[in-house]
Parts: structure tokens; sequence; C-alpha cells
């Protein structure tokens, strides 16, 4: 069977935004095609993998009739069904490029996960976290390589559970922030496992949490600030009575970042959402 042939290069719009801060970049990048309806998933792959940032997202016409834009979303090395940042920062970029949403106030994401709502919130964008894929315990096995990995003694360990919701990510619960910033971690001896580290601050620091994101083998292996990963958190922590309904979580502070995470559980929905900006404008040639 022939394939489509793949289009000709064109220059098409093109952003790089910076999701999750209120700083200018110190947050995590993000790079966005906006119009990138004819491109084939290899020119996509292909030209995310080139942009060496955690993830590339391409924006498309929606095919579902309650959607606003669908959105591709891309690592170095393959495609994901949903991830968080990216998802506020296309969101951030559709508007940003003369989009308007069939809602007034929200906007609703079609991407490999479904349907993913975001709606405005305080000057910030905020994404209704889907649901757990895989959720539950560690294999003893798994969370004893995650402490070697950690360089930690396994019972600093104190819990620990699947939170897969487009990324395979393991969710581990130190006793403190202090422990999750002293973190050195040993690649390595992680091996293939995606591993988020969260850890309470005291009870009178500006944030409530301090956040880390270790993902062995990518362009990024420390992720500056992760919403899928502390989209599953939130569940787990909320849900296990370890966090209150709504907080606020710092991620990226050993890079140098200023990330902030909202968590709100509403009604059954639990939004996670932060502030996303453009910080490079232009087109590219695809």
């Amino acid at each position: 069977m022939s394939q489509n042939p793949s289009p000709s290069p064109r220059r098409r719009p093109f952003t790089q935004m910076d999701v999750f801060t209120d700083e200018p970049y110190r947050g995590n990048p993000l790079a966005v095609v906006v119009e990138a309806a004819d491109l084939t998933a290899g020119q996509m792959q292909q030209f995310a993998n080139w942009t060496n940032l955690s993830e590339t997202t391409f924006l498309l016409p929606p095919t579902h009739p309650e959607a606003d834009y669908r959105v591709r979303i891309f690592t170095a090395h393959e495609e994901f069904p949903f991830a968080g940042h990216p998802t506020l920062g296309s969101a951030q970029a559709w508007l940003d490029a003369g989009g308007i949403p069939k809602q007034d106030g929200v906007l609703v994401q079609e991407c490999g996960a479904g349907l993913v709502r975001v709606k405005r919130d305080d000057g910030r964008l905020a994404f209704a976290a889907p649901p757990l894929t895989r959720f539950g315990p560690v294999a003893e096995e798994d969370m004893a390589q995650i402490a070697d990995g950690l360089r930690l003694p396994r019972h600093a360990l104190l819990d620990g559970s699947w939170l897969v919701n487009g990324p395979n990510w393991i969710g581990v619960l130190l006793a403190s922030a202090a422990q999750v910033m002293g973190i050195r971690p040993d690649f390595s001896a992680l091996g293939d496992l995606n591993v988020g580290v969260i850890g309470p601050h005291a009870p009178d620091a500006e944030v409530d949490f301090e956040v880390r994101t270790f993902i062995p083998g990518d362009a990024a292996v420390e992720d500056p600030v992760t919403g899928s990963f502390n989209a599953g958190a939130a569940q787990w922590l909320i849900g296990s009575g370890r966090a209150p309904s709504s907080y606020v979580a710092a991620q990226g502070t050993m890079l140098g970042r200023a990330g902030r995470i909202h968590v709100d559980a509403v009604g059954g929905d639990t939004w996670v959402g932060g502030r996303s900006a453009a910080r490079i404008g232009g087109t590219v040639v695809l």
C-alpha cells in the first residue's frame, strides 16, 4: 500500500513557551508548531528530536466535535498520549494564535488520551487531570532499585505508587523537601524507571511540596517542571489524605528554575495549573 507523500517544506508559525512559572526563563520550555495538520508523524518525531527539549507539540484541527483543537505530543524519542506542561503550553499557544474556545473560559483539548478540559484560573491555565490508567503499589524489587538510584536507604522511601496517565511515572514520597533537594541520582541504577519524588516543606514555607522528576535516557534526564507527574501525585496524595485539597508545589529548584504548580481538587476533578508565556516567536521551515 502506498503512503501519502510528505508535504513540501514551508514556513509555519512557531513559538517556544515557558510553562509553570511566573518568572521569565525559569519554567519548562515547550516547542509548539502551530499549523501542523499536513505533517506526518515521522516529520513530527524528527523535529522533536532536533529541538532536544523534553517535549515538542503540534497543533492540528480537532476531529471530535466538542474539541477546540487537537495536539500531538512528542519527546525526542516517542509520542505521548498526554503530558502536562505540553497541555498548558499548547493551550496558551493556541489562544495566542487567535483561538476562540467554544465554551467561555474553558478549552477542550483533543489528544491521544482523549478530551482534556483546560480552564482559565486567576491568570493561569489549569487542566483537569486525566484518570490514571495504572495506579497502586510498586513491587519491592522496583522500590529497592529506586532507592539505589536515588542513593537513599530503602527506609527513606515512605511510600510509592504507579501514577500512569500517559508517561509511566512511579511516585515516591520522602519525609521532607530537604531530602528531595538533597538527592544526587545515579541514573544508571534507575535503569528505565521514570521516577517522581515529592516531599513536604515546613508549614510556614512559601510552597507546600518540593518535586523532582527523573527520566533516565531522555534528552532532559531531570525534567524542570512536570505536569503529568504532578497530576498523578496530586490524585495520590490528596486521595490518601497526605495533602490538602489545594496546595502549591515547587519544581526545578535544583536546576535553577522556579516552577510553581497549583493544585486544586474540586467536585471530583483535580485541576493542575500554572502560568505560561511565549518567549520565542517566529516561523519554522517544515
